[in-house]
């Protein structure tokens, strides 16, 4: 069989990505053409008033006319448009969708918690089979904006669990201060607490081997526990970061202004608002998890929606 050219695109509560790869089935290779993203910040607000902001739509719907452009020019045979946890919750989801298949030609994907999970699962360790060190299951953490997913499997998905904490939602519910105070940071962690808790009830945390962390604020985190220049996404696919790492980026971050924190080189200035309640959000959960490291990922949900095009 030869390879296919497809387009993916992960439409987040922060971010909106796009991946135009071509695609063996034969060997499972994923070449990227094109991988991008955009902070559009199209939950902004989700959280207080239920509704998706017009200027957030705006946002969102200016970059999707950017990667239209982009799929075009590269000649992707096929588009799937997934979008995640503020599309799901908003009361006007049907005017973003609408926005979408004007500009894209496809029906965005509103897919739910566990649908989100499995294809988080297939992204991140289609490729991690055989490594060496690396034992099974694993679990894999996908840190979002609005929510985390948990994912434990070896081969295939054994249990799976999303919860609403993610680096928006937990900025917007407790940091109101900045830096924000240390009464914000405990209200922060008993409420991602409670979350990993109610996690633990549908994934059995404890069996966990390998600890996987995806999407920004975990590369973000690594980018910045490796002290880079600037974002380099070949150094962090697959860095291993030491639980004592992340504890040490989390409390830098979470004792900084956002002025110190945008000088941070490695830093995308879209993440500058959220990145210390995602760092918080991951160093807890290492820490409910027992875990001495976090195997770091560049592939993730939005590798799995580009392979779920073929079926």
């Amino acid at each position: 069989m030869t390879t296919e050219r497809v387009a993916a695109i992960d439409c987040g509560t922060n971010s909106i990505r796009l991946l135009v790869a071509d695609l063996d089935p034969e060997t499972g290779a994923l070449t990227d053409l094109d991988r991008r993203m955009e902070i559009v910040r199209l939950g902004q607000g989700v959280d207080k008033t239920g509704r998706l902001a017009p200027e957030a739509l705006q946002r969102t719907f200016a970059a999707c006319r950017s990667y239209r452009e982009a799929i075009r020019a590269l000649g992707a045979d096929r588009l799937r448009f997934v979008a995640t946890s503020a599309s799901r919750d908003a009361e006007n989801r049907d005017e973003f969708r609408a926005g979408v298949r004007e500009l894209l030609g496809v029906e965005p994907e509103v897919i739910t918690g566990d649908e989100e999970a499995n294809l988080s699962f297939t992204g991140a360790t289609r490729e991690l089979t055989g490594t060496a060190g690396l034992d099974t299951p694993y679990l894999v953490v996908d840190i979002g904006g609005g929510s985390t997913e948990f994912v434990l499997g070896a081969d295939r998905v054994e249990a799976a669990r999303s919860v609403d904490i993610g680096c928006v939602r937990m900025t917007e519910r407790h940091f109101t201060a900045d830096p924000p105070t240390a009464d914000q940071i405990a209200a922060a962690k008993a409420d991602i607490d409670a979350a990993i808790d109610l996690a633990a009830k549908s994934v059995p945390l404890d069996r966990a081997e390998t600890l996987v962390g995806l999407a920004g604020s975990v590369t973000t985190v690594a980018g910045i526990a490796l002290a880079l220049p600037e974002y380099d996404s070949t150094r962090i696919h697959h860095a291993r970061l030491t639980a004592g790492q992340v504890a040490e980026v989390a409390a830098r971050l979470l004792a900084t202004s956002h002025d110190e924190r945008a000088a941070i080189p490695v830093l995308h200035p879209g993440r500058v608002d959220v990145i210390a309640a995602g760092s918080l959000v991951l160093q807890t959960i290492m820490e409910r998890v027992g875990a001495r490291e976090v195997v770091v990922s560049e592939h993730d949900i939005l590798d799995g929606i580009a392979w779920s095009v073929l079926g």
